[in-house]
């Protein structure tokens, strides 16, 4: 097995089995300017913007991304949204912000190994959940049972609708006026949604698209039958690297169950083995970090190897060739991935159908479908501007202007409206 240095070397010296004549491509604007490959996504080519702006002489288009989502409304709010944990079960628990904030990381590591562009790969992994709930895969569940009538809710689709439209902000458009390429990324980082007939695949195969993707088709091609770029699919496996690997971390530190747990999975066994060798007697705090710093390294290591024998034997020569190549190439090797599978098995046993965790994804569902129905059954019990208007809507768009409003909530503010409406709020605590 070759070390972290000779994986990353292999990246940064090897470019001549990647690019063919060894050559890069530089830019040349902006600050903190990178070489990357040829493969990577150029910001000086971006396709653009739907409502054309002057370029900044001081950053990228996907650094101007960047900023523009972290100064967001929504991102803020990411800080009281639950990724597992509830906030009132403590304050060292992963937030949907500090999920985030993860795999940015990761996903920067990832396109920096393998010279991609590392602010298009960083916005990417910073815009992911902004569509998400309050009260994390419950709330996204009961949402999604409350739009059934109306063609349903997707997070992701949600997020695209937050930077497209929600977020109103700038004085010349509606939502954030992204790159092309961040949308891009952004919508389709798990792959195609198209097959080359424009029939729904994967999730949607035998459905339709949901409705904020759909719409803003109309509006601006974003390739949706082809794979996105590596900057795009290098999020999505930072994503589950993350998640895998704070749900063990919280899941362990909750006490929802213990290291020696863990043995079950020949992976993280694996780990434990390593980590007590190293360190005997390590005091449990400390036994934890080193198990889920480990995880992290192992699957990171994986995939920058795997990608870099995926691009090799391709040979792109740009960006669109990773677009058309008809597969990702930036995930895990065979062997990591039914790894990683058995380590998502464990935690939907160990942590997400834990009796605790289940006891408050009832009383938080709860919460959403009462608010659900109480704004269908009067929508001007809304806020202002959300009520405004509402005469010339019909059902649907009644309902997704309820959707919007609820999905942008925190946990917090979610209680809070319940406790105005309702005299009998759950006690989460």
């Amino acid at each position: 097995m070759k070390s972290p240095a000779s994986i990353c070397g292999a990246v940064r010296l090897g470019e001549d089995a990647v690019n063919g004549d060894g050559s890069t491509t530089k830019t040349d604007i902006g600050f903190g300017a990178q070489t990357r490959a040829v493969y990577a996504e150029n910001p000086r080519l971006s396709k653009g913007r739907l409502f054309p702006e002057t370029e900044s002489p001081t950053r990228t288009p996907f650094q101007r991304d960047r900023d523009r989502i972290i100064h967001s409304s929504a991102f803020r709010r990411l800080k009281h949204k639950t990724q597992v944990f509830v906030y009132h079960e403590g304050d060292h628990f992963r937030t949907r912000l500090t999920h985030t904030i993860e795999v940015s990381q990761i996903a920067r590591s990832l396109a920096r190994a393998l010279r991609l562009d590392e602010d298009l790969a960083e916005c990417l992994a910073l815009a992911h959940d902004l569509g998400h709930t309050p009260f994390g895969h419950e709330g996204e569940d009961v949402m999604h049972e409350c739009m059934a009538p109306f063609d349903g809710f997707d997070h992701n689709a949600q997020s695209l609708r937050v930077v497209t439209h929600l977020e109103q902000r700038y004085a010349e458009f509606d939502g954030l006026n992204l790159a092309w390429e961040t949308l891009e990324g952004l919508v389709k980082h798990n792959g195609p949604l198209l097959d080359s007939d424009g029939n729904p695949i994967g999730k949607f195969k035998g459905g339709r698209l949901p409705f904020a993707i759909s719409e803003y088709a109309d509006k601006q091609d974003l390739l949706l039958d082809t794979w996105p770029g590596s900057e795009a699919q290098a999020a999505a496996i930072a994503d589950d690297i993350a998640y895998d690997a704070h749900d063990l971390d919280d899941g362990l530190r909750a006490g929802l169950f213990a290291v020696e747990d863990m043995r079950e999975v020949p992976f993280l066994a694996d780990i434990l083995v390593d980590v007590d060798r190293k360190y005997p007697g390590l005091e449990e705090s400390r036994r934890i970090h080193e198990i889920v710093r480990r995880s992290i390294t192992r699957m990171v290591e994986d995939v920058i190897r795997e990608a870099v024998g995926n691009i090799s034997e391709l040979d792109p020569k740009s960006a669109n060739d990773i677009r058309m190549a008809g597969r990702g190439l930036v995930g895990f090797s065979d062997e990591m991935a039914l790894a990683e599978k058995e380590v998502k098995r464990f935690l939907f046993a160990r942590v997400y159908r834990h009796a605790d965790v289940l006891a408050v994804r009832k009383l938080v569902a709860r919460i959403v479908k009462d608010l659900f129905r109480k704004y269908q059954s009067d929508p001007e019990l809304m806020p202002h501007p959300w009520n405004v208007g509402l005469g010339s809507l019909g059902d649907t768009e009644t309902a997704r202007r309820i959707c919007d409003y609820i999905a942008g909530m925190t946990d917090r503010y979610a209680i809070e409206e319940h406790r105005r409406l309702f005299d009998d709020t759950p006690d989460l605590g």
